[in-house]
């Protein structure tokens, strides 16, 4: 007896014309398992008039030939006289498909069915379960780590609490292609996709030009006007506070952090930065005017040099909650550099400025992680900033930011109707571009305001202050230019089972028939208008799809900076161990308490009841 295992591509491809030509069956990409002494056989049997196979001989995978024959010992030896490829052009012999419902591929009680000879589909009814094979989905997913509090408190308080982190970072990141693929530029992958970073890159490639239609080949001839959208579908109606509790303190660390993500079209002169000054006013340290430091910030035009703040932005003078954050910052970046001259009096300024930026990285990156990610995901699993989780698993330290995330992170709904500082209701005329409302009332008194005014929420639509209406017309404009695909392929892409209707995309039923009247198919709802307008998840924030897809996007972001890879986390890198804990032991609280006055009340949720109680000072932290 002799056995053949054929799974070479090559030979396949060879394989599958030699069948083709005499009407036999291969499954495709699968190993074939013939026995010699059956081949001979049919050879013997079959007699020159014969023109019927007199053998049929099954084609199995070793394993399972091994438990036909039951627990002997099989010797599989060469044939002497019969090659492979004689073997399947022999006549006598019929190769038949190995049933695909023998691999067991249904998880979850789901029901395998097969399809013709080599398919079959997972039969997913009532078991909870979504996709090819009825793995979990994302909302039973994101049910049981937002549910079952005794069960999160044994893995937080256990080994367990790093091993879910892993897998939370692995699943994530993994939908995050690296290096990237696509760019606006180009509909097919080239150096030009990876080698020019002028362009974001692409999750998905753009819509072909010549498809018949402007989302391909389903939806309406034209497009809705974008204005008429944003009037319809996005303005707000009466302000919606977010279920969740987020507060503008949220609000605007989102808008900050995103700001220096999504940062483009800057023209550097040199290859690097020179450190600015700073100014003292009343003994608080505050960013320098444009008047003594000559950088260009957008500011309106009868702004003064004198009234024009300078930040790491050029537009953090835009609102004073950026022009706070930027603040912050910047006396924490002195803070630690005064650290390290202590600890490291023989370095000069550019090392401890160096140094010092590798610090404020890793405090932001905790920061975002353990405080403003666990807040938006709402899990009951404690999330943990912990680069070395990462050294074992296949991970790519790189990260280049795409279109669609820049596009889904447009977040205005947070926005309220007015600013409540200090008493004082400041409405938006009086807030944008306003500096002095920021020295006025300080650093302080701006933190404690915005921790404890709820902010919008984001999902569900109808949520958008007039004054930021312009915001969805310029991110569909722009989806528009680009060809960015249909909101229903990118849930295709991240694992999201495709909404079939509109009355299934929202739960507001005179939005369904505004969006199907203007889209006239559920595939040609644009990607923006799908993230925004998508039905909230229960007490949520936002929608499944804004989650979904934004999670992979921000931790691959956050995990891929060099900072986390094995050559640079270590202690050496930020001054020792000093430094090291200062990104380990961050906070929000201490990020501001440190470097204030007093100590406000400083969250990115809005107070409880057990929250509201006498403030410390920052010297008790």
């Amino acid at each position: 007896m002799c056995y053949f295992l054929l799974k070479d591509l090559a030979l396949h491809s060879e394989l599958m014309t030699m069948v083709t030509n005499s009407r036999r069956k291969i499954t495709p990409f699968r190993p074939l398992a013939l026995t010699c002494s059956d081949l001979e056989q049919s050879k013997v049997n079959q007699a020159p008039n014969h023109r019927k196979p007199l053998r049929k001989q099954r084609a199995l995978l070793c394993s399972l030939s091994q438990q036909h024959h039951g627990n002997q010992q099989q010797v599989y030896e060469p044939c002497a006289d019969m090659s492979p490829f004689q073997a399947l052009n022999d006549p006598g012999v019929e190769i038949m498909k190995v049933n695909p419902c023998c691999y067991y591929p249904c998880q979850n009680t789901g029901v395998c069915v097969r399809f013709g000879a080599d398919r079959y589909e997972c039969d997913c009814t009532r078991t909870g379960y979504y996709g090819d094979n009825c793995t979990p989905s994302s909302a039973t997913v994101h049910f049981i780590l937002t549910h079952f509090q005794w069960f999160w408190d044994i893995v937080n308080s256990s080994f367990l609490r790093d091993t879910f982190m892993r897998l939370v970072l692995t699943v994530r990141s993994e939908l995050i292609p690296s290096p990237p693929t696509y760019n606006s530029k180009y509909a097919y992958l080239n150096w030009e996709s990876y080698y020019n970073i002028s362009y974001y890159t692409r999750l998905l490639p753009p819509v072909p030009e010549d498809c018949p239609l402007p989302m391909g080949t389903k939806g309406k001839p034209d497009l809705p006007d974008p204005k008429l959208l944003a009037e319809r579908f996005f303005k707000r109606k009466k302000f919606r506070p977010d279920p969740q509790g987020t507060n503008l303190m949220f609000a605007f660390m989102a808008q900050h952090f995103t700001h220096q993500f999504f940062k483009t079209n800057q023209e550097v002169q040199g290859g690097f930065t020179k450190a600015l000054g700073h100014g003292l006013i009343h003994g608080e340290m505050y960013p320098p005017t444009v008047s003594e430091v000559p950088v260009h910030m957008v500011y309106p035009e009868h702004f003064t040099p004198e009234k024009r703040l300078v930040t790491g932005h050029e537009l953090f003078g835009l609102l004073p909650g950026l022009t706070m954050y930027a603040t912050i910052w910047l006396r924490e970046h002195n803070r630690v550099c005064d650290i390290l001259k202590t600890e490291h009096p023989t370095w000069d300024d550019e090392q401890l400025f160096q140094t010092t930026r590798l610090i404020i990285i890793g405090e932001i990156i905790n920061i975002i992680i353990q405080e403003y990610v666990q807040h938006l995901s709402g899990y009951l699993l404690n999330l943990k900033f912990d680069p070395t989780l990462l050294f074992n698993v296949r991970f790519q330290y790189s990260n280049r930011i795409a279109l669609e995330f820049c596009h889904l992170y447009h977040w205005h709904p947070l926005m309220p109707d007015s600013f409540l500082i200090d008493g004082d209701e400041i409405s938006y005329s009086q807030f944008i571009y306003n500096t002095s409302l920021f020295m006025h009332y300080g650093v302080e008194k701006l933190v404690d305001a915005f921790s404890q005014q709820p902010a919008g929420q984001i999902g569900g639509g109808r949520n958008s202050h007039a004054v930021v209406l312009k915001v969805p017309e310029m991110v569909i404009r722009e989806s528009r230019a680009t060809r960015v695909r249909p909101f229903n392929e990118y849930r295709k892409k991240f694992n999201l089972k495709p909404y079939t209707s509109f009355n299934e995309f929202t739960d507001d039923i005179e939005m369904a028939r505004g969006l199907e009247e203007l889209y006239g198919d559920i595939d040609a709802l644009e990607l923006y208008p799908g993230i925004l307008l998508e039905k909230t998840r229960p007490n949520s924030l936002f929608g499944e799809s804004m989650v979904e897809m934004g999670a992979p996007f921000s931790l691959k972001g956050l995990l891929g900076n060099p900072i986390c890879s094995p050559e640079y986390w270590k202690p050496s890198t930020f001054g020792g161990e000093t430094g090291f804990n200062i990104i380990k032991t961050s906070t929000l609280k201490k990020l501001v308490c440190l470097n204030t006055k007093w100590c406000p009340y400083v969250d990115f949720h809005v107070p409880q009841k057990e929250d509201t109680k006498p403030r410390k000072s920052s010297t008790e932290l």
